[in-house]
């Protein structure tokens, strides 16, 4: 008779991949791949009249999975369910439980990071499955799902097809569009400062002093209004005598940061690498499900990156105080761990701060197995806890004011004492040192220099500031920060300019529309408050069918009352001052899923539309001109299809070319220019395109006529004048990037990478 093994099930291949490292031949590791049960895609999934009761399906794409794991379970000995160790994690633990329904003994393991010491641990000690947690992520499903399913066809109805609401995604879109009105209000208020380069009269060393006091008040920022008075204070204190009247100098620490909860990371990875949310989460999972490390095999390089914890294990602190004595030496170690606190009192997912596995795998000893990226976030990750195990830094600070007259200026300096933990985490910047200085000294002015500001809106909202924004009103979770924000992207409602989010017209329509209609959807400390309310349901401490009910009940009244009061012609239908260049017919002002447009009221007689022309500055038109004769240079002038002139249009995405003779023709190119020619036709151009799934190709803009395509972006050769890519040296093939942002050869039979 056949030995049965013990199955232990994961979400992901690759940690099952790193897992069956740690194994022995008793254990047989399988993915789930992420939920195998979920609300159906197309219907509500929840019967409301039945206590909120989820009619949960299987997906199409993961029935052959579940059959294999149905087959492996039942010749197990034993079921271990090994999914991460948050509410996404119990959930998904409790569907497989429940779906291969197997009369063999389940067990539920969690643990933090990947490694052999951890995953034996979590086997020697298995626990029941946390029914509150799944609770908690059943009730965030459900309610996710009444709020989409419920509002976004309210607003196909009343607005424009396409648009969705969310209880999350919809507040986010309301912070960035309030900061957007609240950047248009802004009215910018002109002012001056003043500043002196003074030299010591004997050494000749110069430093910058700036006007402190007039007459021993403080002035204010604003306090020099324009230039005549900048210019009045400039002549005054171009005469007179400078003399230090004081001189203060203190020491001050500069402790380190705590190390890193899933917000914290995504808004220094964002800060310093320019990453998005949802690249930081994308590279976290991959450090964190394990990373091929040659002779060492797949390994996990940090723990969970899903937490709001900032607390370190015991082992953890012990190997990173050994780590730092060996390599650093004893001034750099506290005499005591350091502990830190979180400041968020919904801690309760997770046990641990993100930090690396294991201590002693340095990056720069493993940066030849891992992507560009992957380097990049896990030095972070690594330097940011071991940082904030060393002893705080030590400063000098010394502030000088300087007396002329009626005048103060003020002069600060300072310089480092001992480094501390800037040894290996460098987060501060030095300012220039202030030469030796002695009370009663007096100085020499070189040159008194006026310089005007404006005061400045606030900014607009990144990656970095959008999750800190979010976390301070304790709106959403760990888990719900990158894939609300790749929401409001996709759905239309923002586009990421230069990096800062810019809201569409579209968003604000919909979100003056939800604020004044459905109030509690758009309200921050409501959504903050149904945040609490799931978090006390993972604890215990409530039911979550009353809370669905609570929240349900009012808002579906609410909607039925809404779907009668509110017309879509009061929302959407304006009149304009054109008239239809086809039929002659008034146009009206309508709204879309991207914004406003003019459209024929003869429709459906006549179905012309145009877009609505742009106020803009001379720059602005400039600039667009240039960027349309780029367009239709490379793109040509006639329709491929049928010879009719191309005209450029705007989309979401960007400008495109379309054929005028829509919609006889439905010829576009929606494509970018990669700059590169086709080496098959020689004289068409190598465009960025996207298939029928929108998943990117390059292919030659002389499509029909020329099918030359790729996968890859190729690379332009830098050397050519005329547009030529980067040839293999091998095979003569182009050049082309790849995920990894690593150069290789096009052709699949050539194995030449670039270094």
């Amino acid at each position: 008779m056949p030995h049965k093994k013990k199955l232990v099930i994961v979400e992901s291949p690759t940690k099952a991949k790193t897992i069956a490292r740690f194994l022995d031949n008793n254990f047989t590791v399988m993915s789930s791949y992420g939920h195998i049960r979920d609300l159906p895609e197309k219907k509500l999934g929840v019967d409301v009249e039945d206590n909120f009761k989820p009619q949960y399906v299987i997906p199409e794409k993961a029935k052959k999975n579940v059959t294999d794991l149905k087959t492996t379970a039942a010749k197990a000995a034993a079921i271990y369910l090994a999914t991460d160790e948050d509410r996404e994690g119990e959930a998904i633990a409790w569907h497989l439980k429940t779906l291969i329904d197997s009369k063999l003994p389940y067990f539920r393991i969690a643990f933090h990071e990947i490694t052999e010491k951890a995953v034996k641990q979590a086997l020697e000690n298995p626990r029941e499955i946390d029914q509150d947690l799944v609770d908690a992520q059943q009730a965030r499903r459900i309610l996710d799902r009444l709020v989409g399913y419920k509002l976004s066809p309210f607003l196909w109805k009343k607005v424009a097809k396409g648009l969705s609401a969310g209880r999350v995604q919809s507040v986010a879109v309301r912070l960035v569009v309030e900061r957007e009105r609240e950047i248009k209000a802004f009215k910018s208020d002109e002012y001056w400062s003043v500043s002196a380069e003074l030299a010591k009269k004997d050494t000749q060393e110069t430093f910058m002093a700036k006007l402190h006091k007039i007459d021993n008040k403080v002035i204010d920022k604003l306090f020099i209004k324009n230039k005549e008075q900048a210019e009045k204070l400039v002549k005054d204190l171009q005469t007179g005598t400078y003399t230090i009247e004081s001189l203060e100098k203190k020491e001050t620490k500069k402790s380190p940061n705590a190390p890193f909860t899933t917000s914290t990371l995504q808004q220094e990875a964002s800060r310093k690498y320019g990453f998005s949310a949802k690249e930081t989460m994308t590279l976290a999972q991959q450090l964190y499900e394990g990373v091929d490390l040659g002779p060492q095999g797949h390994t996990g390089l940090i723990t969970y990156m899903r937490t709001d914890a900032v607390n370190l294990s015991q082992d953890f602190l012990a190997d990173a105080h050994a780590f730092i004595k060996q390599n650093y030496g004893t001034q750099y170690l506290p005499k005591t761990a350091t502990v830190y606190k979180t400041k968020s009192k919904l801690a309760q997912e997770a046990h641990e701060a993100i930090r690396p596995a294991i201590v002693t795998i340095k990056p720069q000893d493993i940066k030849n197995f891992l992507a560009p990226k992957q380097l990049k976030l896990y030095d972070l990750i690594w330097k940011r806890a071991v940082a904030c195990q060393m002893t705080p830094a030590l400063f000098a600070h010394q502030t000088a004011d300087i007396k002329n007259k009626q005048y103060i200026l003020r002069a600060t300096g300072s310089s480092i004492i001992f480094d501390g933990y800037l040894k290996i985490y460098p987060d501060y910047s030095e300012e220039n040192n202030l030469p030796k200085l002695t009370e009663g000294d007096e100085l020499e002015a070189k040159k008194i220099l006026p310089e005007q500001h404006f005061t400045e809106p606030p900014a607009r909202y990144n990656d970095a500031s959008l999750v800190k924004k979010m976390e301070e009103l304790g709106i959403g979770r760990p888990s719900t920060y990158a894939p609300t924000i790749s929401t409001i992207i996709t759905r239309g409602y923002v586009q990421r300019e230069d990096k800062k989010f810019v809201p569409q017209e579209i968003a604000f329509l919909v979100t003056d529309l939800l604020v004044q209609h459905f109030p509690q959807i758009t309200d921050y400390n409501f959504t903050a408050k149904m945040e609490d309310e799931l978090d006390d349901i993972a604890t215990g401490q409530l039911r979550w069918q009353p809370v669905l009910k609570q929240f349900y009940e009012p808002f579906a009244q609410n909607l039925k009352n809404k779907e009668k009061e509110i017309k879509k012609s009061d929302i959407v239908n304006e009149e304009s001052d054109e008239k239809c260049e086809k039929c002659g017919a008034p146009m009206l002002i309508k709204i879309g899923r991207y914004g406003k447009f003019l459209a024929c009221s003869a429709f459906p007689q006549c179905r012309f539309i145009k877009n609505i022309p742009k106020q803009q500055t001379a720059e602005q038109l400039a600039a667009e001109a240039e960027e349309n004769k780029k367009l239709k240079a490379e793109g040509g002038d006639k329709c491929p299809q049928c010879g009719k002139e191309l005209v450029i249009k705007q989309s979401r995405y960007g400008k495109f070319l379309a054929c005028s003779g829509y919609p006889d023709c439905k010829f576009i190119q929606n494509n970018f220019s990669t700059g590169v020619c086709c080496p098959k036709c020689k004289h068409g151009k190598i465009m960025m395109r996207k298939t029928k799934s929108k998943r990117i190709f390059y292919g030659c803009s002389a499509y029909p006529n020329c099918d030359f395509a790729l996968w890859n972006k190729p690379v332009p050769d830098p050397k050519s004048s005329e547009g030529a890519g980067m040839l293999c040296p091998k095979c003569q093939s182009l050049l082309v990037e790849t995920a990894k942002e690593k150069i290789k050869c096009s052709d699949k039979e050539c194995n030449y990478d670039h270094k």
